[in-house]
Parts: structure tokens; C-alpha cells; sequence
């Protein structure tokens, strides 16, 4: 997760993107497989969330869209904070076997961003799917990337409400 909680940091520093961070890791050894941050901004495409980005990068380094196909070890990803809805249903497709996270919805949306409509037991779902959860890990690091970004005046770039500033 420090991993994770630094490189959503650097991306703000660098203007290179959201406040936020994910990556995929091999669980069993913890190799990372593949690092994403947040590009909406920079690159103007609303679906390049970190977790959807890394996810990408993992599918293309390992050759596969199955992170979790037969003869591949498990795989996890790791999130500086819960997923949004979009994110959220891009995890059970993806193959990985487990989800951690850092910054809770709570800390997402009290600096402006709308996380969409998620089932009030996403955790659930996912574990139905065989999809382990781990939520608050570094929670405290992972807001205060969320807080400096909406102090700096980052952009809240929510559906409809294209370049807003945080505030």
C-alpha cells in the first residue's frame, strides 16, 4: 500500500493525473505485476481510473484478460482508496482474487467526487465472486493525498461538471 499511497502522491505533485493510485501484485510472492494512477485529466478519458489502468497493464504484461486463468498465480490489486462504481464492476472481470484498499467512499466524496451508485454491500458481492477484501489499509496516508489534492485546487472531474475545482 505505500507503494500505492506514493505514486497517487507523486501524480499529484506532477500533474499528471487524480489523486489517486493502484496496482497489481502477485499475492503469494507480492512481485508486482503492474502500477496505474489516475489519467481522466492528462488524458482526457473518463475511464482511466488507476485501478481500471493498472488492471490494463497487468492483462497486457501477463498476455491474458484472465488474471485469474489456469497456471497463473493469484493476483490481487491494491487500491488507494474503495472503488467507484465503474471501478467496481471492472474488478470481478479482471481475475484478481483480492482487493485492498486505502482511502474509504467517504474520504472520495467529501472532497467533491461523485463515486456513482454502488450496492451498499459491495464488499459482499465481491467475496461471493471469491473475491477477498481488505479495506483501510494506510486509510490515513490515502486521505490526506485525497485532502492536499482538494487543497490545492485539483480538479474534481465529475460526470457533467468537467473541470471543477475542488474546494
Amino acid at each position: 500500500m505505500a507503494l500505492v499511497i506514493e505514486a497517487a502522491r507523486a501524480n499529484v505533485a506532477n500533474g499528471t493525473g487524480g489523486p489517486f493510485a493502484a496496482a497489481v501484485f502477485e499475492s503469494a510472492s507480492g512481485r508486482l505485476v503492474a502500477l496505474g494512477v489516475n489519467l481522466v485529466t492528462t488524458q482526457g478519458l473518463s475511464m482511466l481510473h488507476a485501478e481500471v489502468v493498472a488492471l490494463a497493464f497487468a492483462q497486457r504484461m501477463l498476455g491474458t484478460y484472465d488474471l485469474g486463468a489456469p497456471g497463473l498465480p493469484r493476483h490481487e490489486l491494491v487500491a488507494s482508496a474503495e472503488p467507484c462504481a465503474m471501478c467496481l464492476g471492472a474488478i470481478p472481470w479482471s481475475g484478481v482474487r483480492k482487493l485492498i484498499t486505502g482511502a474509504r467512499d467517504a474520504d472520495v466524496r467529501k472532497i467533491g467526487f461523485d463515486e456513482g451508485a454502488k450496492l451498499p454491500g459491495w464488499r459482499d458481492e465481491l467475496e461471493k465472486r471469491g473475491i477477498a477484501t481488505v479495506c483501510d489499509v494506510g486509510r490515513a496516508a490515502a486521505a490526506q493525498v485525497l485532502l492536499d489534492y482538494a487543497a490545492a485546487g485539483g480538479a474534481i472531474y465529475n460526470p457533467g461538471k468537467a473541470g471543477q475545482v475542488a474546494g
